[in-house]
């Protein structure tokens, strides 16, 4: 199948385009570079042997989403990851991320639409749970009030996905709730490059021990958890882009129970920020620099997948642990500082 992936250069994007060409299929890749590189296609290249065909636009510029759909008739299906992701900018610049993730996500969906019969896999996450009342967390988990505009962006985004579905039987969509992507490409081809101050822990342990940052800060040790750090589901993102290829093939297969389908994907197991740094620190050989600070605004105190309908229904299952996934890390920061 021919595909289009939006966001395509990104982190999660990059890896998917990997395992969707090595499964066989015909990639696109949208991409507007304000958080990415296309250099990104070189390690594409390296590591499938196909250069997927990219095209630089902005989704926000509908002429420009017009004139592309017109080109590119035969499209079998769309993975849409692109999106602003930064919690504390969106609080800051709420009117962007509604423009950009909202209104990028009505375009594409006018167009599919129009064509009937498409697939659609959305990059959901699992920040539409809040702090869930229990854990491990369900699908079937409450979705509670969003802590931020990106978060309401994710929530609003499946609510418009699981709309459109209602009326149009014919669009087959899953959206799938991320846990937190980590890692890199086992072959150091790819892997996470944030541009600017790392918004997320890996990234920030890795660039820590590289000697770009000074010191790692550890957002409070007084949590009701063993260790008293915050504690998350960390998933490989080989595994988490592996996840939407399944996804997308149960589509074009026509193996979904409905025309909108939402999947946990994770690896059902909670990890601390401690042992995060216990990991890195033993799968690295390298001793971390690292404080205890005050706890952070918004953040919850735990949050892990119940992945069991992923596991059932999807016939999908995470394989990498977590020093699989701290290793892949440390080998991309490495190869990137030319260590």
């Amino acid at each position: 199948m021919k595909v289009l992936v939006t966001g395509g250069l990104g982190f999660i994007g990059s890896h998917t385009v990997v395992e969707l060409q090595q499964a066989g299929h015909q990639v696109v890749i949208i991409d507007n570079c304000s958080n990415a590189s296309e250099d990104v296609l070189d390690g594409i290249f390296e590591i499938t042997g196909q250069r997927p065909e990219f095209e630089r636009m902005d989704l926000r510029e509908k002429a420009a989403v017009n004139d592309f759909f017109a080109r590119h008739a035969d499209l079998g299906g769309v993975i849409h990851f692109a999106a602003s992701k930064a919690v504390g900018e969106s609080v800051e610049k709420p009117l962007l991320y509604y423009e950009n993730n909202i209104g990028t996500l009505v375009y594409l969906l006018q167009h599919l639409v129009a064509r009937g019969g498409s697939s659609f896999i959305f990059s959901s996450s699992c920040t539409v749970y809040g702090q869930a009342d229990q854990m491990p967390i369900t699908e079937d988990a409450p979705v509670k009030p969003a802590e931020s505009p990106y978060g309401n962006t994710k929530q609003m985004g499946e609510e418009i996905i699981r709309d459109t579905c209602r009326v149009h039987p014919e669009l087959r969509a899953i959206s799938l709730r991320y846990f937190n992507p980590i890692g890199a490409h086992p072959s150091a081809a790819i892997g996470e490059l944030p541009l600017g101050v790392p918004a997320n822990l890996v990234p920030f342990i890795t660039q820590t021990a590289a000697g770009l940052r000074e010191e790692l800060s550890v957002f409070g040790d007084d949590y009701p958890t063993p260790d008293g750090t915050c504690i998350r589901d960390y998933i490989h993102v080989v595994d988490l882009a592996r996840a939407h290829v399944v996804a997308l093939e149960r589509l074009f297969g026509q193996q979904n129970q409905s025309n909108y389908e939402v999947f946990n994907i994770g690896t059902g197991t909670g990890s601390s920020v401690m042992e995060v740094i216990r990991s890195f620190e033993r799968v690295s050989g390298e001793k971390l620099n690292f404080k205890v600070v005050g706890r952070r605004s918004g953040d919850v105190v735990e949050a892990y997948a119940d992945t069991t309908r992923a596991n059932n229904e999807l016939g999908w299952k995470a394989e990498s642990s977590l020093d699989d996934a701290m290793a892949s890390a440390w080998t991309w920061e490495k190869k990137v500082r030319k260590l």
